[in-house]
């Protein structure tokens, strides 16, 4: 179940206040440059995804959107199998784009100093395919068919799967799991920190 699964450089500062005027240095870096050097390096993959859509200089009032299939190929995300819930979760227009805030959120919840609470949070929403805010049998066999790819398990063994699932996590025997069952779970799972993770 656990299975899921540059730098902020004078020069950049340099060129961007030789196309703006601002009451003084401070002004300038708040309004022209993201918080951190890891939200600078997020906003230069962004930017890299469509430089033709996206300026090279972060804004943070352009009201700028990627979709989200353009994303999916990063090779971060390409090879997850649950990338596309994975971008949907994210995604707050819920219209198949993604906002560089919305990006820099995915990533944020996905490094490594993110609680697990956190985490578990978003995994559930990742998991819950039908977004009925339960995991349920129908969910499970979307995420094995996920996890196992061409590699097809019979009708029984998918069976036996979800079952052993819903006997380890189902605390209430309501036939599917809710976000305190899932929590539980994972708390039981030590390699799920590193499994919903990536590294940018």
């Amino acid at each position: 179940m656990a299975v899921f699964v540059t730098y902020c450089s004078l020069k950049y500062l340099a060129e961007y206040c030789l196309t703006k005027q601002y009451n003084n240095e401070a002004d300038m870096v708040q309004k022209t440059v993201p918080a951190n050097i890891t939200e600078v390096k997020l906003y230069h993959r962004y930017h890299a995804l469509a430089p033709e859509i996206v300026p090279r200089y972060f804004n943070d009032s352009a009201d700028i959107k990627l979709p989200l299939e353009l994303i999916s190929e990063m090779p971060e995300l390409k090879e997850n199998p649950f990338h596309q819930k994975l971008l949907q979760v994210f995604s707050e227009d819920k219209q198949d784009n993604m906002s560089f805030n919305d990006f820099l959120n995915m990533f944020s919840i996905l490094s490594d100093l993110t609680p697990q609470h956190l985490k578990a949070y978003y995994a559930f929403k990742v998991y819950d395919f039908n977004s009925d805010n339960f995991i349920c049998q129908s969910d499970l066999e979307v995420m094995l068919g996920k996890l196992t790819g061409d590699e097809e398990l019979s009708h029984e063994e998918v069976q036996l799967v979800c079952h052993k699932i819903m006997e380890e996590g189902d605390l209430d025997g309501d036939g599917k799991l809710s976000f305190a069952d899932f929590e539980y779970m994972i708390t039981r799972a030590p390699d799920f920190m590193s499994t919903f993770h990536i590294r940018i």
